[in-house]
């Protein structure tokens, strides 16, 4: 038997779609008090209207991630509506399609602002409110591309693999203090992440269709992870032959994957 999560309170970035989106409705409907954080206000007054109609309760608050002041303002009117944080879901993130050669500075900067800073920037900020009631969970979304760098998305690689660093090394940082981490290894996720995705050379992604999930599929483990807390969580469950592979055969995926990238014309012979 799980956790029971009634009257818990749960920040979510990226909220306005995909998997935070169908995240904080899946919550509210445990009737979770929510925090919607994302950078379109309107997408984000819809979820809310969604959770209101199920009687839930959700505060809608505008947040770029990639800015520390921003971030910090979204938990402090967290605490001031609603007295407490108990669950932080690190879901905001883009991708970049582009080669290495490819990829500027600045690029690189903009990614790991949004998907690793913005993760860094509300972990640091939840902690102590987290540490005053003894307990907590944090659950970062991160990929099987934080498992396994793909080409064309090294930059967004980065940034998951980076992710996953600082959830293991939290993990134990944070023995007795009643705070659990989680990561949330999802494959490719059926939501608008690749028609937004920015691309270098006219290059569009196209997943393998047997490594595809929903967003509902996605959050369904996010919230039972929420009610059975695990160091890792992977919702679909044929990422773990690529993960496994990856760490005893990595020559092997190698050529499956050049393989798979010349059918699709993304790489020369």
């Amino acid at each position: 038997m799980g956790k029971n999560l009634s009257n818990s309170v749960a920040i979510i970035t990226g909220a306005s779609s995909g998997i935070g989106r169908e995240t904080a409705i899946l919550l509210a409907q445990k009737r979770v008090k929510v925090t919607l954080a994302a950078r379109r206000e309107n997408r984000l007054e819809e979820v809310a209207r969604i959770i209101n109609g199920l009687e839930g309760k959700a505060l809608v608050i505008p947040t770029d991630v990639s800015s520390q002041t921003q971030v910090e303002r979204m938990v402090e009117k967290t605490l001031e509506q609603f007295g407490r944080i108990d669950i932080l879901v690190n879901n905001a993130g883009f991708g970049q399609l582009a080669s290495i050669e490819e990829t500027s500075p600045d690029d690189m900067r903009e990614i790991m602002d949004v998907n690793l800073m913005g993760a860094f920037y509300a972990t640091k900020a939840v902690l102590p409110q987290m540490k005053k009631q003894r307990s907590g969970h944090i659950i970062n979304i991160s990929s099987v591309a934080g498992k396994r760098g793909f080409p064309f998305l090294g930059a967004y690689c980065a940034t998951k693999f980076a992710m996953n660093a600082i959830s293991e090394a939290m993990r134990i940082e944070l023995t007795g203090t009643g705070i659990y981490v989680s990561v949330v290894y999802p494959v490719t996720t059926i939501t608008e992440f690749f028609d937004v995705i920015k691309s270098k050379a006219g290059r569009r992604f196209v997943a393998p269709k047997v490594f595809t999930q929903s967003a509902y599929q996605v959050a369904t483990a996010i919230v039972k992870c929420a009610e059975n807390p695990k160091p890792e969580v992977l919702p679909f469950p044929l990422a773990r032959l690529l993960i496994l592979m990856n760490a005893c055969m990595p020559g092997v995926l190698d050529f499956f994957l050049r393989t798979y990238y010349r059918s699709k014309s993304m790489i020369n012979g």
